[in-house]
Protein backbone atom coordinates (compact mmCIF):
# COMPACT_ATOMS: atom_id res chain seq x y z
CA UNK A 1 0.00 0.00 0.00
CA UNK A 2 1.26 3.37 -0.53
CA UNK A 3 2.83 5.53 2.56
CA UNK A 4 3.28 9.35 2.61
CA UNK A 5 5.38 11.30 4.64
CA UNK A 6 3.46 13.32 7.36
CA UNK A 7 6.61 14.23 9.36
CA UNK A 8 9.72 15.56 8.75
CA UNK A 9 11.98 13.15 7.38
CA UNK A 10 14.30 11.51 9.97
CA UNK A 11 17.28 9.75 7.83
CA UNK A 12 19.15 11.51 5.05
CA UNK A 13 20.99 10.14 2.80
CA UNK A 14 24.04 12.73 1.30
CA UNK A 15 25.52 12.32 -1.58
CA UNK A 16 29.24 13.71 -2.14
CA UNK A 17 30.67 12.09 -4.91
CA UNK A 18 33.94 13.27 -5.73
CA UNK A 19 35.23 14.97 -2.91
CA UNK A 20 34.76 14.06 0.82
CA UNK A 21 34.04 16.65 2.86
CA UNK A 22 36.25 16.25 5.71
CA UNK A 23 39.56 16.94 3.04
CA UNK A 24 41.64 20.02 3.56
CA UNK A 25 40.29 22.91 2.41
CA UNK A 26 42.14 24.52 -0.99
CA UNK A 27 42.92 21.34 -2.14
CA UNK A 28 42.81 20.37 -5.69
CA UNK A 29 38.89 19.41 -5.36
CA UNK A 30 38.52 21.18 -2.59
CA UNK A 31 36.40 24.34 -1.67
CA UNK A 32 33.14 25.83 -0.71
CA UNK A 33 31.13 22.27 -1.54
CA UNK A 34 32.87 20.36 1.14
CA UNK A 35 32.64 23.03 3.83
CA UNK A 36 28.40 23.11 3.16
CA UNK A 37 28.18 19.45 2.90
CA UNK A 38 29.69 19.32 5.94
CA UNK A 39 27.83 21.78 8.56
CA UNK A 40 24.96 21.64 6.84
CA UNK A 41 25.12 18.06 8.03
CA UNK A 42 26.40 18.82 11.16
CA UNK A 43 23.72 20.84 11.70
CA UNK A 44 21.13 18.90 10.62
CA UNK A 45 22.51 16.19 12.95
CA UNK A 46 22.18 18.74 15.83
CA UNK A 47 18.48 18.59 15.45
CA UNK A 48 17.82 15.31 15.99
CA UNK A 49 17.81 13.88 11.56
CA UNK A 50 20.29 11.20 10.56
CA UNK A 51 22.28 11.89 8.10
CA UNK A 52 24.99 9.58 6.33
CA UNK A 53 26.87 11.15 3.90
CA UNK A 54 28.08 8.77 0.90
CA UNK A 55 31.87 10.16 -0.52
CA UNK A 56 33.97 7.98 -2.55
CA UNK A 57 36.86 6.51 -1.19
CA UNK A 58 40.55 7.79 -2.21
CA UNK A 59 42.06 5.86 0.45
CA UNK A 60 41.97 2.27 1.70
CA UNK A 61 43.62 3.11 4.81
CA UNK A 62 40.83 5.75 5.56
CA UNK A 63 38.02 3.93 7.83
CA UNK A 64 34.87 3.10 6.23
CA UNK A 65 32.83 5.28 8.48
CA UNK A 66 33.88 8.24 10.12
CA UNK A 67 31.81 10.20 13.28
CA UNK A 68 33.92 13.35 13.32
CA UNK A 69 30.45 15.24 12.82
CA UNK A 70 28.92 14.20 16.07
CA UNK A 71 26.61 11.42 17.13
CA UNK A 72 23.98 12.17 13.98
CA UNK A 73 26.11 12.31 11.05
CA UNK A 74 28.36 10.18 9.57
CA UNK A 75 30.83 9.97 6.82
CA UNK A 76 30.87 6.63 4.76
CA UNK A 77 33.75 5.88 2.60
CA UNK A 78 32.30 4.04 -0.39
CA UNK A 79 34.98 2.31 -2.65
CA UNK A 80 34.36 3.48 -6.50
CA UNK A 81 37.19 2.88 -8.78
CA UNK A 82 40.78 2.62 -7.47
CA UNK A 83 40.82 3.84 -4.06
CA UNK A 84 42.99 6.85 -4.89
CA UNK A 85 42.09 10.55 -6.05
CA UNK A 86 41.00 10.60 -9.90
CA UNK A 87 40.55 13.44 -12.13
CA UNK A 88 37.08 14.63 -11.73
CA UNK A 89 36.04 14.05 -15.18
CA UNK A 90 37.32 10.17 -14.92
CA UNK A 91 34.89 9.50 -12.05
CA UNK A 92 31.76 9.08 -14.24
CA UNK A 93 32.58 5.55 -15.40
CA UNK A 94 32.48 4.33 -11.33
CA UNK A 95 29.32 6.21 -10.36
CA UNK A 96 27.10 2.28 -11.06
CA UNK A 97 29.53 0.94 -8.49
CA UNK A 98 29.08 3.92 -6.11
CA UNK A 99 25.63 3.33 -6.80
CA UNK A 100 25.84 -0.79 -5.93
CA UNK A 101 27.95 -0.35 -2.69
CA UNK A 102 26.05 2.18 -0.84
CA UNK A 103 22.93 0.08 -1.81
CA UNK A 104 24.56 -3.07 -0.41
CA UNK A 105 25.80 -0.70 2.65
CA UNK A 106 22.15 0.79 3.51
CA UNK A 107 20.81 -2.98 3.02
CA UNK A 108 24.00 -4.10 5.68
CA UNK A 109 22.47 -2.17 7.91
CA UNK A 110 18.72 -1.81 7.48
CA UNK A 111 18.64 1.50 6.70
CA UNK A 112 15.45 2.81 4.60
CA UNK A 113 16.41 7.22 3.03
CA UNK A 114 13.34 9.45 3.39
CA UNK A 115 15.67 11.97 1.19
CA UNK A 116 18.55 12.26 -0.83
CA UNK A 117 20.20 15.49 -1.09
CA UNK A 118 22.95 15.31 -3.61
CA UNK A 119 25.46 17.61 -4.40
CA UNK A 120 27.21 18.24 -7.61
CA UNK A 121 25.93 16.29 -11.06
CA UNK A 122 27.87 13.53 -10.72
CA UNK A 123 26.22 12.53 -7.53
CA UNK A 124 22.80 13.97 -9.03
CA UNK A 125 23.29 10.87 -11.64
CA UNK A 126 23.80 8.39 -8.59
CA UNK A 127 20.50 9.84 -6.92
CA UNK A 128 18.87 8.80 -9.71
CA UNK A 129 19.75 5.55 -10.08
CA UNK A 130 19.37 5.27 -5.41
CA UNK A 131 15.95 6.70 -6.00
CA UNK A 132 15.32 3.56 -8.26
CA UNK A 133 16.39 1.49 -5.97
CA UNK A 134 14.50 2.67 -2.74
CA UNK A 135 11.39 2.97 -3.82
CA UNK A 136 11.04 6.43 -4.71
CA UNK A 137 12.87 8.55 -1.93
CA UNK A 138 12.40 12.07 -3.07
CA UNK A 139 15.81 13.99 -4.82
CA UNK A 140 16.58 17.21 -3.73
CA UNK A 141 19.69 18.70 -5.65
CA UNK A 142 22.45 21.64 -5.90
CA UNK A 143 24.93 21.88 -8.63
CA UNK A 144 27.23 24.65 -6.78
CA UNK A 145 28.80 24.95 -10.03
CA UNK A 146 27.46 25.25 -13.43
CA UNK A 147 29.15 23.86 -16.98
CA UNK A 148 27.44 26.17 -19.05
CA UNK A 149 28.67 29.22 -16.90
CA UNK A 150 31.88 27.70 -16.53
CA UNK A 151 32.46 27.85 -20.27
CA UNK A 152 30.70 31.57 -20.40
CA UNK A 153 34.41 32.47 -18.69
CA UNK A 154 36.86 29.65 -19.94
CA UNK A 155 39.92 31.16 -22.04
CA UNK A 156 40.82 27.85 -23.77
CA UNK A 157 39.73 24.75 -24.24
CA UNK A 158 41.46 23.00 -21.26
CA UNK A 159 39.10 25.22 -19.06
CA UNK A 160 35.75 24.52 -20.90
CA UNK A 161 33.46 21.78 -18.91
CA UNK A 162 33.05 18.27 -21.09
CA UNK A 163 30.06 17.74 -22.79
CA UNK A 164 29.52 14.79 -20.45
CA UNK A 165 28.95 17.16 -18.10
CA UNK A 166 26.84 19.22 -19.83
CA UNK A 167 24.94 16.18 -20.66
CA UNK A 168 24.73 15.26 -17.15
CA UNK A 169 23.51 18.34 -15.54
CA UNK A 170 20.47 18.75 -17.71
CA UNK A 171 19.68 15.30 -16.67
CA UNK A 172 19.75 15.99 -13.17
CA UNK A 173 17.78 19.57 -13.93
CA UNK A 174 15.12 17.17 -15.15
CA UNK A 175 14.66 14.32 -12.41
CA UNK A 176 15.52 16.08 -9.11
CA UNK A 177 12.10 16.77 -7.52
CA UNK A 178 13.93 19.69 -6.10
CA UNK A 179 17.08 21.92 -6.84
CA UNK A 180 18.49 24.20 -4.92
CA UNK A 181 19.85 27.49 -5.89
CA UNK A 182 21.87 29.76 -3.92
CA UNK A 183 21.29 32.87 -5.09
CA UNK A 184 18.21 34.44 -7.47
CA UNK A 185 21.04 34.45 -10.58
CA UNK A 186 21.47 31.36 -10.38
CA UNK A 187 17.88 30.17 -10.68
CA UNK A 188 17.48 32.70 -13.70
CA UNK A 189 20.52 30.82 -14.88
CA UNK A 190 19.05 27.10 -14.42
CA UNK A 191 15.76 28.46 -16.21
CA UNK A 192 17.54 30.32 -19.29
CA UNK A 193 20.73 27.47 -19.72
CA UNK A 194 18.88 23.96 -18.53
CA UNK A 195 15.49 24.70 -18.93
CA UNK A 196 14.43 23.74 -15.47
CA UNK A 197 11.21 24.00 -14.43
CA UNK A 198 11.71 27.60 -11.80
CA UNK A 199 7.97 26.03 -9.68
CA UNK A 200 10.72 23.12 -8.09
CA UNK A 201 13.57 25.56 -7.70
CA UNK A 202 13.71 27.29 -3.91
CA UNK A 203 16.83 29.59 -2.87
CA UNK A 204 18.52 28.62 -0.14
CA UNK A 205 21.98 30.29 0.37
CA UNK A 206 24.96 28.74 2.24
CA UNK A 207 25.19 29.34 6.18
CA UNK A 208 28.59 30.20 8.22
CA UNK A 209 29.24 28.60 11.36
CA UNK A 210 29.49 32.04 13.39
CA UNK A 211 30.60 29.80 16.61
CA UNK A 212 33.52 28.85 14.35
CA UNK A 213 33.80 32.25 12.50
CA UNK A 214 33.58 35.18 14.89
CA UNK A 215 36.15 38.12 15.25
CA UNK A 216 39.27 37.00 17.29
CA UNK A 217 41.86 40.33 18.41
CA UNK A 218 44.20 40.68 15.50
CA UNK A 219 47.68 40.79 17.41
CA UNK A 220 47.05 37.28 18.68
CA UNK A 221 45.86 35.69 15.95
CA UNK A 222 49.37 37.37 13.99
CA UNK A 223 50.89 35.59 16.34
CA UNK A 224 49.44 32.23 16.06
CA UNK A 225 50.45 32.01 12.03
CA UNK A 226 53.86 33.83 12.51
CA UNK A 227 52.84 37.36 11.23
CA UNK A 228 55.04 40.02 12.39
CA UNK A 229 52.72 42.02 14.45
CA UNK A 230 53.58 45.63 12.41
CA UNK A 231 52.73 43.94 8.89
CA UNK A 232 49.80 44.33 7.36
CA UNK A 233 48.16 40.60 5.25
CA UNK A 234 46.41 40.38 2.69
CA UNK A 235 44.57 37.18 2.56
CA UNK A 236 43.36 34.99 -0.81
CA UNK A 237 42.19 31.34 0.33
CA UNK A 238 40.01 28.84 -2.39
CA UNK A 239 41.12 26.37 -4.96
CA UNK A 240 44.52 27.24 -6.73
CA UNK A 241 42.71 27.07 -10.90
CA UNK A 242 42.32 29.56 -13.35
CA UNK A 243 38.48 30.57 -12.23
CA UNK A 244 40.01 31.48 -8.90
CA UNK A 245 41.62 34.45 -11.00
CA UNK A 246 44.55 34.81 -8.52
CA UNK A 247 46.49 36.12 -11.48
CA UNK A 248 44.48 39.28 -11.11
CA UNK A 249 44.95 39.69 -7.63
CA UNK A 250 49.18 39.21 -8.52
CA UNK A 251 48.88 41.91 -11.18
CA UNK A 252 46.80 44.02 -8.75
CA UNK A 253 49.90 43.97 -6.13
CA UNK A 254 52.34 44.80 -8.95
CA UNK A 255 50.69 48.36 -9.82
CA UNK A 256 50.80 48.80 -6.09
CA UNK A 257 54.24 47.89 -5.52
CA UNK A 258 55.27 50.41 -9.08
CA UNK A 259 53.33 52.87 -7.83
CA UNK A 260 53.00 52.88 -4.80
CA UNK A 261 55.90 51.01 -3.19
CA UNK A 262 55.87 52.73 0.51
CA UNK A 263 52.10 51.23 1.03
CA UNK A 264 53.67 47.48 0.82
CA UNK A 265 56.54 48.48 2.89
CA UNK A 266 54.90 46.29 5.86
CA UNK A 267 52.44 44.22 4.09
CA UNK A 268 52.01 40.88 2.88
CA UNK A 269 50.08 38.81 0.43
CA UNK A 270 49.40 35.16 1.42
CA UNK A 271 47.67 32.71 -0.82
CA UNK A 272 46.20 29.94 0.74
CA UNK A 273 45.43 26.85 -1.56
CA UNK A 274 47.00 23.76 -3.24
CA UNK A 275 50.35 22.65 -2.55
CA UNK A 276 53.16 24.92 -3.77
CA UNK A 277 56.27 22.58 -2.46
CA UNK A 278 55.31 19.63 -4.50
CA UNK A 279 58.07 18.46 -6.45
CA UNK A 280 55.90 18.71 -9.69
CA UNK A 281 53.59 21.95 -9.28
CA UNK A 282 50.55 21.46 -11.12
CA UNK A 283 49.50 23.87 -14.07
CA UNK A 284 48.17 26.61 -12.66
CA UNK A 285 50.80 27.14 -10.00
CA UNK A 286 53.36 26.36 -11.48
CA UNK A 287 51.64 29.57 -13.65
CA UNK A 288 51.42 31.68 -10.92
CA UNK A 289 54.94 31.05 -9.62
CA UNK A 290 56.12 31.95 -12.73
CA UNK A 291 53.89 35.23 -12.50
CA UNK A 292 54.61 36.43 -9.36
CA UNK A 293 58.54 35.52 -10.23
CA UNK A 294 58.55 37.51 -13.35
CA UNK A 295 56.81 40.47 -11.60
CA UNK A 296 59.64 40.72 -8.67
CA UNK A 297 56.96 39.88 -6.13
CA UNK A 298 58.73 36.71 -4.28
CA UNK A 299 58.94 39.12 -0.87
CA UNK A 300 55.81 40.13 -1.23
CA UNK A 301 53.15 37.02 -1.97
CA UNK A 302 53.56 34.01 -0.07
CA UNK A 303 51.73 30.88 -1.14
CA UNK A 304 50.55 29.19 2.02
CA UNK A 305 49.62 25.86 0.99
CA UNK A 306 46.35 24.35 2.06
CA UNK A 307 45.21 25.05 5.53
CA UNK A 308 42.50 22.92 7.93
CA UNK A 309 39.33 24.56 8.35
CA UNK A 310 40.66 24.63 11.94
CA UNK A 311 43.44 27.07 11.69
CA UNK A 312 41.59 29.19 8.75
CA UNK A 313 39.97 31.71 11.20
CA UNK A 314 43.55 32.79 12.45
CA UNK A 315 44.83 33.53 9.13
CA UNK A 316 40.99 36.03 8.52
CA UNK A 317 41.60 37.63 11.73
CA UNK A 318 44.97 38.52 10.87
CA UNK A 319 44.21 40.14 7.71
CA UNK A 320 43.84 43.88 6.54
CA UNK A 321 41.25 42.53 3.66
CA UNK A 322 40.03 39.33 2.02
CA UNK A 323 40.26 38.96 -1.78
CA UNK A 324 38.04 36.78 -3.99
CA UNK A 325 39.22 37.76 -7.64
CA UNK A 326 37.14 34.80 -8.89
CA UNK A 327 35.84 34.89 -12.84
CA UNK A 328 32.81 32.76 -11.32
CA UNK A 329 31.13 32.03 -8.29
CA UNK A 330 27.81 30.37 -7.64
CA UNK A 331 28.34 31.56 -3.88
CA UNK A 332 31.50 32.34 -2.25
CA UNK A 333 31.96 30.79 0.97
CA UNK A 334 35.14 32.19 1.70
CA UNK A 335 33.31 35.59 1.62
CA UNK A 336 30.90 34.65 4.59
CA UNK A 337 33.60 33.38 6.83
CA UNK A 338 35.39 36.26 6.29
CA UNK A 339 32.31 38.80 6.98
CA UNK A 340 31.52 36.74 10.36
CA UNK A 341 35.00 37.14 11.61
CA UNK A 342 34.88 41.25 11.12
CA UNK A 343 36.82 41.31 7.77
CA UNK A 344 35.89 42.96 4.84
CA UNK A 345 36.05 41.23 1.63
CA UNK A 346 37.09 42.81 -1.95
CA UNK A 347 35.48 40.72 -4.76
CA UNK A 348 35.03 40.08 -8.34
CA UNK A 349 31.48 41.17 -9.04
CA UNK A 350 30.33 37.81 -10.54
CA UNK A 351 27.93 35.28 -9.45
CA UNK A 352 27.01 34.65 -5.89
CA UNK A 353 29.83 37.14 -5.28
CA UNK A 354 27.65 40.26 -6.30
CA UNK A 355 24.74 38.89 -4.09
CA UNK A 356 27.05 38.50 -0.79
CA UNK A 357 29.12 41.22 -1.09
CA UNK A 358 27.14 44.79 -0.55
CA UNK A 359 29.87 47.09 -2.12
CA UNK A 360 30.52 49.54 0.28
CA UNK A 361 28.93 48.01 3.00
CA UNK A 362 30.26 44.87 4.40
CA UNK A 363 33.02 45.30 1.75
CA UNK A 364 34.05 45.56 -2.21
CA UNK A 365 33.06 44.75 -5.60
CA UNK A 366 35.02 45.35 -8.68
CA UNK A 367 34.91 43.97 -12.33
CA UNK A 368 36.61 40.46 -12.90
CA UNK A 369 40.08 40.69 -14.63
CA UNK A 370 40.82 44.52 -13.47
CA UNK A 371 43.68 44.55 -11.73
CA UNK A 372 43.38 48.52 -12.03
CA UNK A 373 40.01 48.26 -10.23
CA UNK A 374 41.00 45.86 -7.76
CA UNK A 375 44.38 47.88 -7.07
CA UNK A 376 42.60 51.00 -5.83
CA UNK A 377 40.37 49.21 -3.51
CA UNK A 378 43.56 47.56 -1.72
CA UNK A 379 45.48 50.61 -1.90
CA UNK A 380 41.72 52.37 0.12
CA UNK A 381 41.47 49.82 2.61
CA UNK A 382 45.18 49.40 3.15
CA UNK A 383 45.29 53.42 4.09
CA UNK A 384 42.01 53.95 5.60
CA UNK A 385 41.85 52.29 9.27
CA UNK A 386 38.14 54.00 9.62
CA UNK A 387 36.88 52.55 6.37
CA UNK A 388 38.23 49.07 7.51
CA UNK A 389 36.52 49.49 11.13
CA UNK A 390 33.07 50.34 9.42
CA UNK A 391 32.87 47.87 7.25
CA UNK A 392 33.97 45.06 9.22
CA UNK A 393 31.40 46.18 12.08
CA UNK A 394 28.86 46.04 9.17
CA UNK A 395 30.17 42.91 7.62
CA UNK A 396 29.95 40.71 10.98
CA UNK A 397 26.81 42.00 11.66
CA UNK A 398 25.73 40.77 7.86
CA UNK A 399 26.88 37.05 8.05
CA UNK A 400 24.76 36.64 11.42
CA UNK A 401 21.61 36.57 8.69
CA UNK A 402 23.54 33.27 7.70
CA UNK A 403 23.65 31.16 10.83
CA UNK A 404 24.01 27.57 9.80
CA UNK A 405 20.77 26.74 11.89
CA UNK A 406 18.38 29.17 10.00
CA UNK A 407 19.89 27.72 6.96
CA UNK A 408 19.14 24.46 8.07
CA UNK A 409 15.82 24.92 9.24
CA UNK A 410 15.07 26.03 5.74
CA UNK A 411 16.43 22.95 4.22
CA UNK A 412 14.67 20.36 6.53
CA UNK A 413 11.15 22.21 4.99
CA UNK A 414 11.69 21.55 2.11
CA UNK A 415 13.33 17.87 3.01
CA UNK A 416 9.09 17.94 4.26
CA UNK A 417 7.92 19.28 1.52
CA UNK A 418 9.48 16.49 -0.87
CA UNK A 419 8.81 13.75 1.33
CA UNK A 420 5.39 14.70 2.08
CA UNK A 421 4.70 14.88 -1.76
CA UNK A 422 6.54 11.48 -2.57
CA UNK A 423 4.38 7.95 -3.03
CA UNK A 424 6.54 5.15 -1.71
CA UNK A 425 5.63 1.58 -2.44
CA UNK A 426 6.22 -0.42 0.59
Amino acid sequence: MPLTFEAPPRRIAMLSYHTCPLATLGGKKTGGMNVYVRDLSRTLGEMGMEVDIFTRSQDECQPRVKHDLGPHARVIHIPAGPEQPLAVNDLVAYIDEFVANILAFAATEGHVYDVIHSHYWQSGLAAEKLRAAWGGAPIIHMFHTLGHLKNQIARDASEYAPQSRLEGEARVVQIADRLVAATPAEVAQLCDLYDADPAKIVVIPPGVDTNHFHPLPQAQAKQMIGIPPHRKNILFAGRIEPLKGIDTLVEAIALLNARHATSLADTCVTIIGGDPWAETLDAEMERLHKLRDDLGLEELVAFAGARDQEILPMYYAAAEMVVMPSHYESFGMVALEAMAMGTPVIASEVGGLAYVVRDGYNGFLVPRRDAEALAGRILSLLHDSELRARLSAQAQEYAHGYDWRAIAEAMLRQYDEVAAQATVWA
